[in-house]
């Protein structure tokens, strides 16, 4: 999910531009860029590898003004970091486009562009666009008939934003499965891929809908729909405030990320899914070619990314009907791992510089994997540059040390990767269709479940004074109560592990008293009952249990017994996700109470990376 930001007024919007691409920078930040109309016919184009402070040095040293332009903050899919990959991109000196998304049909077009003598100048699909509206508008087309019989050629997801430096009075727009906002001013109007970038200078706000195309001048914004045919699209009064910075209402960075998931998990679904399918290319250009080779996947990560990949299991072998093994990456290279013909050598890592993952995706490399894959979360990051295929999440900055939206994100992630594959394998279409609907719902989920904090702030108490935790869950819970024993030592310095629910009776039962709080997820799906059994294990051996549980389990408040009911109809695709919110939740709480050091706990670090 890249940055978007584009403006027209009567004076320089440059200034517009750049605080835009700062306040989006959290949606990708390898590369930036801005063009600019001076004056008619001319084109100023200023591009920089790295953050927006790296684009503002380069406008310093060479300024750049105009009353109309475009801007973009890059988070890197096809073609590596460059500055000829960063965006803006300008065909026929006059064209200039900033786009978000992916364009599965982009081979073919640039073979098209190629014999019709244009030059390339990156390897991204985005240029692709740029000299397909320019092959209109040099026809004689208008900017805004040329932009839509362009995108009539593309295949994918996208936001488009282009102006025609040789008619510079209008921006022109459209999208299709990516979120574009237009920003209402008197005598200027603007555009964005989020209401944030455009804050202190508007607002009010149309967003468009799927297929829209607009023409947006300094005194009129013209929407077409998919059809071609003008519609209206309301506009809205944002209450959001242009200072929300930093932590903004929240005490800590790591409660402020916790409330920030259902954005970033739906940016990380965003454009990689349109109608009932998943773009291939979001995994990199060499998708197609490496997908129908996979038989089965390896997976290597640590901490928080090794639950995410054992999560991944389950949606591997019971979605895509592939196997699936998962390891920690500090074990992977001592133990000479044999490889079998057709495997998939997959590592996940927030930062992209775990040492251990590093280590372990640069041996695979030399062990006949059918390819290497990252699921990642920082685009300049050596894990992405040295994986083959390249699935970036979208968390943006974690901040807190325990790891809370980057891990969600990941699961999304990977619960794309198993559609992907899914669809190479032949999985009945219907089947498919339903779990990426599944997909697109969980973001709301999770909205709801956040509305239980209070809830579990009131649990918290009971958490204070204790020394030792048990979290259990089964099937691809396991793992989400895993993660839940992770965060609470972590920042509470509570000791506590997690098990398979069906394992307490091979040893842990032992440690069950009345001082040992066990904690348990609890979805309404085909182990429930073997679960419940579970449980009265523990309240036998007068074990206190704080149960997380769908409304349809039956397991009410009692004796010992304390429940939070779950939003209802989550699906077993969506469980790990939206049960990993209250875990979440209630470590914080937890460590609050204890007076922890919540965003920096003693003795961790973001990144590891030392073995």
């Amino acid at each position: 999910m890249c940055g978007i930001v584009g403006a027209i007024a009567p004076q320089d919007v440059s200034p517009v531009l750049v605080e835009g691409l700062r306040r989006l920078e959290y949606r990708g930040y390898d590369s930036t860029g801005v063009a600019v109309a001076p004056q008619a016919g001319t084109l100023c184009l200023r591009r920089a590898v790295g953050k927006v402070a790296m684009l503002q040095q380069r406008l310093d040293a060479a300024p750049c003004a105009g009353p109309i332009g475009i801007a973009h903050s890059r988070w890197a899919t096809h073609g590596g970091v460059t500055e000829a990959n960063a965006h803006p991109h300008v065909s026929g000196d006059r064209i200039a486009l900033i786009h978000n998304g992916i364009i599965e049909n982009y081979v073919e077009l640039r073979s098209e562009l190629v014999a019709q003598g244009y030059a390339f100048a990156s390897e991204t699909d985005t240029e692709v666009i740029a000299h397909l509206v320019h092959d209109h508008v040099k026809q004689g087309l208008d900017l805004t008939v040329a932009v839509q019989q362009a995108v009539r050629r593309l295949t994918g997801a996208y936001a488009i934003v282009v102006f025609d430096a040789q008619q510079p009075d209008r921006i022109v727009v459209a999208r299709i499965a990516s979120p574009l906002v237009v920003g209402l001013a008197e005598g200027a109007n603007y555009v964005a891929s989020d209401v944030q970038a455009l804050l202190p200078v508007t607002k009010r706000f149309q967003f468009l809908e799927e297929g829209d195309v607009a023409d947006i001048r300094r005194d009129s914004v013209t929407i077409f729909d998919a059809d071609g045919h003008p519609v209206q699209r309301p506009v809205h009064e944002s209450s959001l405030s242009a200072d929300a910075v930093e932590r903004g209402e929240y005490a800590h960075y790591m409660l402020k990320e916790i409330h920030e998931q259902p954005r970033a998990i739906a940016d990380t679904l965003s454009e990689r899914i349109v109608s009932d399918h998943v773009l291939e290319a979001a995994f990199g250009p060499r998708a197609a070619q490496v997908l129908p080779l996979v038989q089965q996947v390896h997976i290597v990560a640590c901490g928080t990314s090794y639950h995410a990949g054992l999560v991944a299991r389950y949606y591997l072998e019971q979605g895509a009907r592939i196997p699936c093994t998962v390891e920690v990456a500090s074990e992977y290279r001592y133990r000479n791992p044999v490889v079998m013909p057709g495997t998939l050598f997959l590592a996940i890592s927030q930062s992209g510089e775990t040492a251990d993952t590093l280590a372990a995706l640069r041996e695979a490399r030399k062990l006949g994997y059918v390819a290497t894959a990252a699921i990642c979360n920082v685009p300049e990051s050596s894990l992405v540059r040295e994986s083959d295929l390249v699935l970036m999440t979208r968390a943006g900055p974690e901040i807190g040390v325990a790891s809370t939206k980057a891990f969600t994100t990941q699961l999304a992630a990977l619960g794309l990767l198993g559609l992907a594959i899914a669809q190479r394998r032949g999985i009945d279409r219907r089947i498919v269709a339903l779990y990426t609907r599944q997909m697109r719902q969980v973001p709301e989920m999770v909205e709801h479940t956040l509305k239980l904090d209070a809830a579990i702030r009131g649990w918290a108490q009971a958490f204070s004074d204790k020394h030792h935790a048990l979290f259990l869950g089964r099937g691809p819970t396991w793992p989400i109560a895993m993660e839940g024993a992770l965060k609470l030592k972590e920042i509470s310095y509570i000791h506590a592990e997690a098990y398979a629910a069906g394992e307490l009776k091979h040893g842990p039962l032992a440690l069950v008293d009345h001082d040992m709080p066990v904690i348990a997820v609890a979805p309404n799906n085909t182990l429930l009952e073997k679960l419940k059994s579970n449980l009265q294990e523990v309240r036998a051996r007068g074990g206190r249990l704080f149960v997380f549980a769908d409304p349809n389990t039956g397991i009410e408040p009692s004796e010992g017994v304390d429940v939070i009911t779950m939003p209802d109809h989550i699906e077993p695709l969506q469980a790990p996700l939206v049960y990993t919110i209250p875990l979440q939740l209630l470590s914080y709480h937890v460590a609050v109470l204890r007076g922890t050091d919540v965003d920096q706990p003693r003795n961790l670090a973001k990144s590891v990376t030392v073995e």
